[in-house]
């Protein structure tokens, strides 16, 4: 039987097989689009006017593979990945920079901690610990060396809280936002559409939240909760 990049027993199996991870998919996307060279880059290389999910679609299929298919797999899904954004480049951008797939990574890897955390429980310490460790060969595989990736959970959390401090939410961003809250699909998926909603908004960092202009208060707090 041929060996994957991960053991069955990994804590990154366990924990991004949970299908309540899923919900988060909305509040990473908004945190990639954050980043004004993530959403310009979007925004000039895909339709995703048509279809907003079809980019997350793509990286949850890509990060399925990579954790659990084969090594062999792992390797290819990540070659085709990095042909891609080769080829997504822009006067501001280049989707291959590392500091970009960095921020792209982080964003998934402190969403499914974060709605672990909400919907499931906080993961121990040392779990925790262990699955960003485990994420950390993802993002490797992907063009992030080692060496510019944050050592360890603590660091990584830094990282993130430094970014969110840093980014500047731009009008694309908003623009691209709207496709991602109100997607264009058949009213019967109405009710499930508020829920992925109420979701993406009252998980994002409350200073994304601010900048992007969406509101909250306790009244969306309570209906969460």
């Amino acid at each position: 039987m041929t060996s994957g990049l991960f053991p069955p027993g990994a804590v990154i199996r366990r924990v991004n097989a949970e299908p309540v991870i899923l919900l988060g998919g909305g509040r990473a996307v908004l945190m990639q689009l954050a980043h004004p060279s993530v959403a310009a880059g979007v925004a000039e290389h895909s339709g995703f006017a048509a279809d907003p999910f079809r980019r997350l679609r793509q990286t949850l299929v890509a990060m399925n593979t990579i954790v659990y298919g084969t090594e062999e797999d792992a390797r290819t899904t990540a070659s085709a990945l990095a042909a891609v954004h080769h080829r997504v480049r822009g006067a501001t951008y280049a989707a291959d920079d590392p500091e970009l797939l960095l921020w792209v990574h982080a964003t998934l890897v402190d969403t499914a901690l974060r709605v672990h955390r909400r919907f499931l429980g906080e993961l121990a310490a040392d779990v925790a610990e262990t699955y960003y460790l485990e994420s950390t060969a993802v993002a490797e595989l992907l063009g992030v060396p080692l060496d510019r990736q944050p050592p360890d959970l603590a660091a990584f959390r830094t990282y993130v809280r430094a970014t969110v401090g840093e980014l500047a939410v731009s009008d694309t961003a908003r623009r691209l936002a709207a496709e991602v809250l109100h997607p264009r699909l058949p009213l019967v998926t109405g009710p499930l559409v508020e829920l992925a909603r109420q979701v993406t908004v009252g998980l994002l960092p409350p200073p994304l939240r601010s900048q992007f202009g969406f509101p909250w208060g306790w009244a969306q707090e309570t209906a969460l909760a």
